[in-house]
């Protein structure tokens, strides 16, 4: 990339942006000024650009963040976007000055003084495809919508328990849709327990229960033994069974469309190959991988630059003598939760996982930060059969471990 002619500081807000123009070389200002967060505030600056006789291409724009109307502008206007950390800005604060004051002018002049310092260590923002634009935006519906569904089910197994604790555990799980049309139905402990054996069937011809023949035992499970509770008490929480059961099958429905959906676009992705071949990523944590890895091989020129965006790796401080390792807080923490959700399930089917997950524990580490050292080896690997557009291979890499760990003569 050519060097910049006009550098930019964009300190952006909701309803307004705070504009900086410095000169690349001497680092003067050139103009300040403000611009609203519409079509015509976007507009002055390609004015204000132009009045200086500079092409887009040669001016350089820093800002705080890529999730803005803005900076979808700047690209689509051809601007280098550099995307710089909030931690880096505050860290910068001081070198105008040491009271600690600031205003927007100042921050937007800060962001371009960074730019005009640090350029060689940022990268521009490239912005992921609108296919892995898609999958980001599917994955993270998928995972709110699992959090609502989470919250209601909490909150209705909680009131089942001291309303009416007989359909607990009649069907596979609270949420199944059939289960949740029986409490709608039969919301009280009395509609629950006095329902006969004809009315049962009939409930589960009406739903599409594909097992008949164990209607006996749903039965008996009705029938079975436990402490009621007051008739007043079910009664008054009928109605909130009802309304709690009715507000999680929309939610269920959904997050069933939005994974078939995420499912459908992940397929379509040419890495799809690479990332379907990890173990247990189901229907959630392969695309999300995908996602978050995104299209640009080098954006991640090694593996330590995943592993640091995901958090999966400790921060080591060294000052002499004295070597700090703390927990990275700094990171993208949807990154971190997929990453470490992979470790947890390849626990199930990956045997060198299982065999250093064990040592970890074995050497006194607690089991979240087993998970997570476990997470950072799985980046590790993903990184590179992404690299090489190789699908992963359990038995390849059992050989490779067994060969790293052969004494040398």
């Amino acid at each position: 990339m050519q060097q910049p002619k006009l550098l930019i500081g964009d300190d952006w807000s909701q309803d307004h942006h705070t504009l900086c123009f410095m000169n690349p070389q001497t680092g003067g200002v050139i103009a300040t000024f403000d611009v609203q967060q519409s079509l015509t505030g976007f507009a002055q600056i390609c004015s204000q650009r132009e009045k200086l006789g500079f092409h887009p291409r040669d001016c350089w724009v820093g800002i705080e963040t890529s999730y803005n109307l803005i900076v979808d502008y700047y690209l689509d206007h051809h601007y280098p976007v550099f995307v710089i950390a909030p931690s880096i800005a505050k860290s910068s604060q001081n070198r105008f000055g040491n009271s600690g004051a600031y205003t927007d002018q100042s921050a937007a002049h800060l962001l371009a003084d960074i730019l005009r310092t640090d350029r060689k260590r940022l990268t521009p923002w490239r912005p992921h495809s609108p296919l892995v634009m898609q999958m980001l935006a599917k994955m993270r519906l998928a995972r709110t919508l699992t959090q609502e569904i989470t919250c209601w089910t909490n909150r209705l197994h909680a009131l089942l328990q001291r309303a009416n604790p007989v359909p607990l555990g009649l069907f596979s799980e609270l949420t199944v849709q059939i289960n949740l049309h029986f409490l709608i139905r039969y919301p009280t402990y009395h509609l629950a327990t006095k329902l006969t054996l004809d009315e049962l069937q009939t409930f589960c011809r009406e739903h599409g229960y594909t097992h008949p023949d164990r209607v006996f035992d749903l039965f008996a499970h009705l029938q079975r033994q436990v402490p009621p509770p007051n008739s007043s008490v079910s009664l008054a929480y009928a109605d909130q069974i009802q309304f709690m059961s009715r507000t999680l099958l929309p939610l269920i429905h959904q997050r069933h469309q939005v994974l078939h959906k995420l499912g459908s676009l992940f397929r379509q992705h040419p890495d799809y190959l690479i990332f379907n071949s990890l173990p247990q990523t189901g229907k959630l944590l392969g695309p999300g991988l995908l996602a978050k890895f995104g299209d640009d091989r080098e954006r991640f020129p090694t593996p330590a630059s995943v592993q640091s965006l995901a958090g999966t790796c400790p921060v080591t401080q060294r000052s002499g003598k004295r070597t700090t390792i703390r927990f990275r807080r700094a990171c993208d923490k949807e990154f971190r939760w997929i990453s470490t959700q992979l470790a947890l399930l390849s626990l199930r089917k990956s045997a060198w996982a299982i065999a250093y997950h064990n040592q970890l524990l074995q050497r006194g580490m607690g089991g979240s930060h087993a998970i997570r050292c476990l997470a950072n080896r799985w980046l590790a690997i993903i990184w590179k059969i992404w690299q090489t557009w190789q699908p992963y291979d359990e038995s390849y890499h059992m050989k490779q471990r067994y060969q790293r760990h052969q004494p040398r003569h």
